[in-house]
Parts: C-alpha cells; structure tokens; sequence
C-alpha cells in the first residue's frame, strides 16, 4: 500500500495549489486526476478573479478594499453566505493574489463584471495559469501525479479518521494512505444528469458544458462519511451563452454589463440587467422557449474588450453569433421579435436613462453598483441569442474556515478537507464574477495549511 502525507483528489485550480502549496512545505503529496488532463472547469472559466487592493487596481487608479469586496460579495448572495468563510477569503485573498504572481500566475487586465463595485476582476488565461502551477509541481520530488486515476472510495482508519483512498489507475484498483489527510478539490456536478435531476430539476435543458469530470464523485465520497451541504437551494444556470455553446466553442458574451438590454421573443425586457449573471440566469430561463436576445447599439459595441472571454463582441461578430442591422425594425425581423414592441421597449428604457430612473426594473448601473446605463439610440443595433448553461455548480460539501469538512452539527470530519467548486455555502444565493477561482486558490491552500499544521488532529 502506498502512503503519503497528503492525498489531493482533482487537478484544477483548488487541487494545483494545493499541491504546490503542500509540495513547497516538505510533505508527501499524491495527486488524482481523474481525466488524462489537468484543468477540470478551471480551464473552461473565463479567467476572472476577484481581488481588492492590488497593484493592478492601484496602478489602474482604482481604489478598492477587502472590506468593499466582502460587503459586495455578501450582497450579491442575498445574505445566506456563510460568514466565516467569506471573511476567511477577505483574510486572505490579498496574499493569495501575490502568492499566485509569485508563482508565475500571468493577471492580464481589469475589468468590472458580476458583483463589482469597481474593476476588480483580474483575468488570468486559466490554461498558462494550471500549466505554471503544474511546471512548479513538477521540480518538487515529493509531489506525484497520476492521470486517468479516479478515486473511488475514502475509508476510515481505527479511530475514525479517514486516512484512505482507494482508486483506479491502469485497470485496477489501488490503495493510498494519507497521514495528514485527504483534500476533495474534484469539482462540483455539472455533467451528473442524476444529481442535476434531484438537485435543479429546474434547469432542465439548460446547456451541459462543465467539466468532463464533473459527476460529483467527491460529493458522493464525502457524503458517505456524514458530510452536510449547502447552496443547494440556490442552483442556478449561468446566462450570456449562445444556444451553440454545448458544441466546441463555449460562446459567451456578456454585453448587458456594458449596457446592453435583455429582451425576450416577444420583444419585452424582464429584468434588471445589472444582477448577477446568475440570478440573470434565473430570470432567462423562465422566459418562452427559455431564450432571450441581448440587445444593444454601436456605443455599447464600442466598450468591446479584445481578447477578453466575456466582452470581445467583435469575436463573436466573427463567429457570426452577432445578429446586426441599421434600424431597429431591421433588427426586429432579424431575430424575429414584434417591431413596435421592441421599438417601444428600447423608447421607454431610453426614457428611463434620461430621467436617470428605470421605470420597469430600477436598474441605475451597468453591473452592480458600477458604470451608468446609456440611451440604445446609436446605429447600428446588435443582438446576440443567449440562453442559460451548466457551467459550475456553485454548491456543494460543506466546510469550515479552515477547509474541513463538517457534519451537519457544524463538527469537522477528522481528515477530511475540501476546497474549489466541491464545496457550498461561501458563494450563497448569487455569484460575484472571480470569486470562484478565487476561492479555490485561496481555501486550496488554507486546507494544506490546516491539515500540517493540525496533522488533521481536531
């Protein structure tokens, strides 16, 4: 049998860090990638972390703090975010942001998304950032890893403690045992018909695009040893995906959060488009035929960021996902919703953002409390046919601020850690653009961290 420190199960962002985190500390380290690559849903992201108080915001001008971040983050979750973990991540989130550069991380550029008071989404290429994290695995000798070696089970020693994993690799099953413990950085259950049937039945014929491995098998693994969850309640799809998104290319554009509007195909806006893409997703998928047309004009165009994984809209003018014409009334037959009621819904928000107050929905900035809404009014017009996807589940295990897993009296699990998309109850009702990456390189960490400096003993 083979023994370790530390087994990690999952090779995205929550898992790499780990490794190199564990790795850099001198401890023995097995990794269990269940794919034949590393990257999970980390590489099928757009990249965003959300970060407060860098030298990216400082050199831009934009003044920002852990506090503002903090308070964002427990608005956008309608306040059912457990506390803990979110000032655990404000703790944090700073030192991880250097730890990651330090670790050759490459953060591009800024931008205000979901959630953000101000820029602070740091965008990282998720590919280069899994690849530098896995080069610096791979001076360490004391961190292996295995591909296309699916964990199955966790066992309990003696005392209780869960100390083994029993996995697959190359056609049979094996034993590893963990000194220190055992990290589930799997990922969540995007691609599990039956987990997705009993938890978000729904979000049925919402897209499918999550990670290959994403079945839930480390959920299903901590359950087995009394592992409560949370989040559940708040399983929603993510919104701005074409409907031929479950095809190669993952086209997303998020144009509302640079001003566009939000129709349905009756040609009506439902909803404040300022909200987090994922209560966006809410609201989109209850629409007819569960699609819906963003809708803008050449000034939002203009706010295009090349490259960039949500607002290159030039990008998807060349894919030919851009539907683009001189009038309205063009751009009504081209996405074959009724001209006098689109005219009349781009009339009355223009109206609206005259009067500097939204009629129908309150929406007063383009994204959370960020940027001011501008008149549709500027030739040519432009929409773009999204609908709602599967992407992460944003739910899951619950943990405590030092990334074990807990029971449903709140009792850590002795050996058991969790970090990444696996786990539930840091983001709550809604979702703020980053702060998933982030939280898997921030509590990646803080479990390696707990379970040497504890040697996983409660």
């Amino acid at each position: 049998m083979e023994s370790y420190d530390l087994i990690i199960l999952g090779g995205g962002l929550a898992g790499m860090c780990a490794a190199v985190e564990a790795g850099e500390q001198g401890i023995d380290v097995l990794l269990l990638e269940k794919q034949d690559e590393l990257g999970g849903s980390t590489v099928l992201s757009s990249g965003y972390m959300a970060f407060a108080g860098t030298d990216m915001q400082e050199n831009a001008g934009i003044i920002d703090s852990t506090e503002s971040l903090l308070a964002d983050m427990t608005e956008v979750g309608g306040g059912v975010n457990d506390p803990t973990l979110v000032a655990e991540y404000g703790k944090h989130q700073l030192e991880t942001y250097q730890w990651l550069v330090n670790h050759d991380i490459e953060f591009r550029s800024l931008e205000a998304v979901s959630g953000h008071s101000v820029p602070r989404g740091h965008i990282i290429d998720p590919h280069q950032a899994i690849q530098s994290l896995y080069k610096r695995v791979k001076q360490l000798a004391n961190v292996t890893v295995y591909f296309n070696a699916p964990a199955r089970r966790l066992l309990k020693n003696a005392e209780g403690r869960i100390d083994t994993v029993l996995y697959d690799t190359d056609g049979e099953e094996r034993k590893a045992v963990a000194s220190k413990g055992v990290l589930i950085a799997s990922g969540g259950f995007a691609k599990s018909e039956e987990l997705l049937g009993q938890f978000a039945p729904q979000l049925k014929g919402a897209l499918r695009i999550g990670g290959a491995g994403n079945q839930g098998d480390g959920i299903r693994m901590a359950w087995e040893h009394g592992a409560w969850m949370k989040d559940l309640p708040y399983l929603n799809g993510t919104y701005g995906f074409h409907p031929s998104a479950a095809g190669k290319l993952k086209s997303q554009g998020l144009a509302f959060y640079k001003g566009a509007i939000m129709v349905n195909q009756l040609g009506r806006r439902f909803v404040n488009e300022s909200i987090s893409y994922k209560l966006l997703g809410k609201a989109a998928f209850d629409q007819p035929e569960q699609i819906s047309y963003q809708v803008w004009d050449q000034t939002v165009m203009d706010k295009g960021v090349l490259d960039d994984p949500l607002y290159d809209f030039e990008l998807l003018k060349k894919r030919r996902l851009l539907y683009k014409a001189d009038t309205l009334e063009e751009l009504a037959d081209c996405i074959d919703v009724p001209v006098e009621v689109l005219e009349e819904t781009i009339s009355r928000y223009n109206q609206g953002v005259q009067n500097g107050e939204d009629p129908d929905f309150g929406r007063s900035s383009l994204t959370h409390n960020y940027g001011k809404p501008t008149a549709i009014e500027t030739a040519p017009f432009y929409a773009f046919e999204s609908t709602v996807a599967m992407l992460a589940t944003y739910a899951g295990i619950s943990v405590n601020a030092k990334a074990q897993v807990v029971n449903p009296y709140g009792e850590s699990i002795p050996g058991l850690y969790a970090a990444g998309e696996v786990t539930g109850g840091f983001h709550g009702a809604g979702y703020m653009t980053g702060s998933s990456l982030g939280k898997a390189a921030v509590f990646g960490r803080l479990a390696v961290k707990a379970a040497v400096s504890e040697n996983a003993v409660v």
